[in-house]
């Protein structure tokens, strides 16, 4: 399929995408208690801007603002058919044109196993068949998501004043470019 030149009219930001661990479907309405129970945990929003997200008061309100962008995904771990985290593409005013990858969170069962880099491969996979680049945008208090977001082959080129729904606030802007992110995989073969 050819890359779409400045627009994402045609881009699907809600696909389905299978892999050998992990399925990502559309989020639903009816998913919200079992991504809040994979949400529960405190240590996965250490270090996160939203440190209290654990709690079901903070995460219901970020849920439903996840459902209404209609561009999220859930993560569902095959074996056990049990949601375990969520992800989003979306677009932003500075770059209309190109897919962004963001608001993922993972069950910290799932946490240095391979299951962030299986689930951005099927992510990566999709958007790379629209743009040549992808946007990651990270809070610049998230030293987590920074590490893993250079892990996977992203460039921090800069900072900008962004608004996601909440208000504008500050985040540093990561660029992965197609040959990166094919350097990255090579690396991992």
């Amino acid at each position: 399929m050819p890359k779409m030149a400045g627009t994402l009219a045609k881009f699907e930001p809600q696909p389905v995408l299978e892999g050998p661990t992990l399925l990502l479907r559309p989020m639903q309405a009816a998913d919200k208690n079992d991504l809040a129970a994979a949400a529960s945990d405190p240590l996965i929003w250490a270090g996160h801007p939203a440190t209290e997200r654990w709690r079901p008061e903070v995460f219901g309100p970020y849920f439903e603002a996840l459902l209404a962008h209609g561009e999220s995904l859930v993560a569902i771990d095959r074996a056990s058919a049990q949601i375990i985290g969520t992800s989003r593409f979306y677009t932003t005013d500075d770059d209309p044109g190109t897919p962004s990858i963001g608001y993922t969170f993972l069950a910290r069962s799932h946490w240095g196993g391979g299951t962030n880099f299986e689930m951005k491969s099927l992510m990566f996979a999709h958007a790379f068949r629209w743009s040549n680049v992808i946007w990651l945008h990270i809070d610049p208090v998230n030293i987590r998501s920074q590490t893993a977001t250079g892990r996977l082959g992203a460039v921090h080129t800069h900072d900008a004043m962004l608004d996601f729904g909440a208000g504008p606030g500050l985040r540093q802007c990561w660029k992965l470019t197609q040959a990166a992110w094919q350097a990255v995989r090579a690396r991992r073969a």
